[in-house]
C-alpha cells in the first residue's frame, strides 16, 4: 500500500469514527413535561420518570435529562386535587441509528443500543390528569302531601 492510499485509509478511518459519535445525540436526552386537565394546564405537579436506566423527578410543566433507552419511559405525576396519572411513553429508534451501521459498523452500531444512544423519546410529554371531584349531595326537604280540608 503506497503512502497516498495509507493516508487516505487513516482519514476514512478517523472519519469513521468520528462520524459514530456526531450520527447519535449521545445516551442522554433533555426533554420537558407538563400536565393539562379538562380546565387546560395543570401546574405544580410532581412527576416520577422511570425506566431500566434509572428515575428522574419534575415538577410541571418543567424539562428534565434523562438517560435513553430501548425501554418505554413510565411516568407518574400527581398533585393535590387530582387523580394520580401514570403513562408509558414509548421510545423510538432514531432513524439516523441505521446509518451508524454504515459508518460506525457492528461496534458503533451495538455501543449505541448498549447505551441507550440509538433511541429517542418525544421532546414533549404531555400528561393528562383528571380532577378529583368530590361530590357532595344535599338532601332534598321532603314534600308532605296535604290533602285539602283536613
Amino acid at each position: 500500500m503506497n503512502r497516498g492510499m495509507k493516508s487516505l485509509m487513516a482519514i476514512l478511518s478517523v472519519l469513521a469514527l468520528a462520524r459514530c459519535a456526531s450520527i447519535v445525540d449521545g445516551s442522554s436526552q433533555s426533554l420537558s413535561v407538563k400536565t393539562t386537565s379538562e380546565n387546560g394546564d395543570v401546574t405544580g405537579a410532581s412527576c416520577q420518570l422511570d425506566s431500566n436506566k434509572g428515575s428522574w423527578f419534575v415538577v410541571t410543566p418543567g424539562s428534565v435529562t434523562v438517560h435513553r433507552s430501548a425501554d418505554a419511559l413510565n411516568v407518574k405525576c400527581t398533585k393535590d386535587g387530582y387523580r394520580a396519572a401514570v403513562n408509558a411513553i414509548p421510545s423510538t429508534t432514531k432513524g439516523m441509528a441505521f446509518g451508524n451501521l454504515l459508518f460506525g459498523g457492528l461496534i458503533g452500531a451495538g455501543v449505541d443500543v448498549s447505551t441507550g444512544a440509538a433511541y429517542d423519546y418525544p421532546n414533549l410529554i404531555t400528561i393528562p390528569m383528571q380532577t378529583n371531584t368530590v361530590v357532595t349531595l344535599t338532601p332534598v326537604p321532603q314534600l308532605v302531601a296535604v290533602s285539602p280540608g283536613s
